[in-house]
């Protein structure tokens, strides 16, 4: 009887250190400094520096580096090996593609807004265009390239409109075949949505197109001409997900992952809402 008491306690002891280890394995982030890698869409970075000082108000240990481009390139370089621990895209497409080559941990990627794709123009510019369909009015458009989602966007738009013709991968249509089916309009073919935002806000280009929350913080340079319907576009998600980053240790895999669930809190809809993103969206 006394040897069965013993192993009862010998038991207890064992799997009360066990909670205790567990314990502090959850609350490491908070005890531990480490560095988060963050690939971003262009069209995110104004939004993003906001976001990231509200997480470290609850997680100051956690340093996130943000590095903002257009997805495209982004994903490039993920694939080339860069060292990266979250990665938050415009568009499915990229998200997919590291998807498909086991580069993502399926069961960390969320949609986490939705956007809509504006066509623009600057303050005082007396443009007679109205929107999607009359671009061929325009002196100079400020387009995205094929590799950029916005540019792919607006191709797909024009697409769907039968201003281009219809194909299955919209980031197929050049910029040159655009120009040409809009009666030889100059095209400022641009890198990232935040060279369309300069063009046009300069007055370099008489309109371009760009998402409804690049618009945020211009609403005394930019005139939204119009808000394209998303049945023309289909829907602008947002996917974030963690990356198989090989050099990260156990404590900045768990700060990745713990950001990512940040993102998709109500503390980050709320700041996420205010920069004109479209929150309501189901996983």
């Amino acid at each position: 009887m006394k040897k069965k008491g013993l192993i009862v306690l010998l038991m207890t002891a064992m799997t009360a250190a066990m909670l205790v280890g567990c314990k502090s394995d959850t609350n490491t982030t908070k005890e531990s400094k480490t560095t988060v890698t963050l690939f971003a869409a262009k069209s995110l970075n104004a939004v993003m520096e906001e976001l990231i000082v509200a997480y470290n108000e609850i997680q100051p240990n956690v340093k996130i580096i943000g590095d903002y481009e257009n997805a495209g390139a982004l994903m490039t370089r993920i694939e080339e090996g860069a060292a990266c621990d979250v990665f938050f895209s415009d568009d499915q497409k990229q998200m997919d593609q590291l998807q498909g080559d086991s580069l993502i941990l399926e069961e960390t990627r969320f949609n986490v807004v939705n956007n809509q794709v504006c066509v623009v123009t600057y303050n005082g510019s007396n443009t007679s265009v109205t929107g999607i369909s009359d671009l061929a009015k325009a002196s100079s458009l400020a387009l995205a390239d094929s590799l950029v989602p916005v540019g792919i966007y607006t191709r797909q738009a024009m697409a769907s409109s039968a201003i281009l013709p219809k194909c299955e991968d919209a980031s197929a249509i050049t910029t040159a075949e655009i120009s040409e089916i809009l009666g030889g309009i100059q095209i400022n073919e641009c890198a990232n949505v935040g060279a369309v935002i300069a063009a046009v806000s300069e007055g370099l280009n008489e309109v371009g197109t760009l998402y409804y929350s690049d618009t945020y913080g211009y609403d005394d340079k930019l005139i939204i001409l119009e808000k394209i319907p998303n049945e023309l576009t289909g829907d602008v998600f947002y996917p974030v997900a963690q990356i198989q980053n090989k050099e990260a240790d156990r404590l900045e895999e768990e700060a990745a992952l713990d950001f990512i669930h940040f993102l998709i809190s109500d503390e980050a809809k709320t700041i996420l809402d205010k920069y004109y993103f479209d929150t309501k969206v189901n996983n």
